[in-house]
């Protein structure tokens, strides 16, 4: 009796301890199972902000305006065209004037363009040039003549530009633009060239037309080596 009663004691033991071995090992998987599903809620909502983010970036992109890169420009500089003529005078002028040849071509260039607008012989405006200044465009005399025509300025304000800066005459082609101006005006006044002359050079008076006479003369030699004459 003692025995049986000992024996149903133990087993009494044993199945509660059996029981509280069975309940944790239900808890501790359940526990398991629990965190694994959290970690795949984590997981998964971080790949979807992932992907979001992603896509965010690749919709900005395509909605970005698109900038490229300037592509430089360059701008031609074509060089100044000049007659068979004028290029014969220019290697004329430059050796008998030591003037460099391409420091003449855009004086010789406008020169011709001028004469030809306003009606006046290139060669003219060259010669005048020659006497004038020698073919320096920053020549300036006692008498605040400018330029390679020595344009007096105070007296061909209208001509110059009343918003022109006070080296305007400094630039060639302002120059032979207003001086080519003032020799019109001159044709226009006394009805010939010599006048026209002697009064563009400030000696109407001068009754033997010294200005004139040597402007003439270096025309004449201008147009000899225009037409290639060895006589030049």
């Amino acid at each position: 009796m003692k025995i049986a009663t000992c024996f149903s004691v133990a087993s009494l033991r044993l199945g509660s301890t059996l029981g509280r071995l069975l309940h944790g090992a239900l808890l501790l998987i359940g526990m398991t199972t629990v965190a694994f599903h959290g970690a795949s809620l984590i997981q998964g909502g971080s790949l979807e902000f992932g992907r979001a983010a992603v896509g965010a970036a690749s919709a900005a992109e395509l909605h970005a305006p698109q900038f490229e890169e300037p592509v430089p420009t360059q701008v031609a500089t074509k060089p100044t065209e000049l007659s068979p003529e004028m290029e014969r005078v220019k290697r004329f002028v430059s050796k008998r004037y030591k003037v460099s040849r391409v420091a003449l071509r855009p004086i010789l260039a406008t020169a011709e363009s001028t004469g030809q607008k306003l009606g006046l012989d290139p060669l003219l405006l060259v010669a005048m040039i020659a006497v004038e200044s020698s073919f320096n465009p920053f020549a300036e005399s006692g008498v605040g003549a400018q330029g390679l025509m020595q344009v007096i300025p105070r007296f061909h304000m209208d001509k110059i530009g009343e918003n022109a800066d006070e080296d305007a005459l400094f630039d060639p082609r302002t120059n032979i633009r207003v001086g080519a101006m003032v020799l019109k005006e001159g044709l226009q006044r006394t009805g010939s060239l010599q006048a026209a002359l002697q009064y563009y050079g400030g000696a109407s008076n001068d009754s033997q037309a010294r200005y004139a006479r040597k402007v003439l003369s270096v025309q004449s030699r201008l147009a000899v080596a225009a037409r290639g004459s060895a006589d030049a």
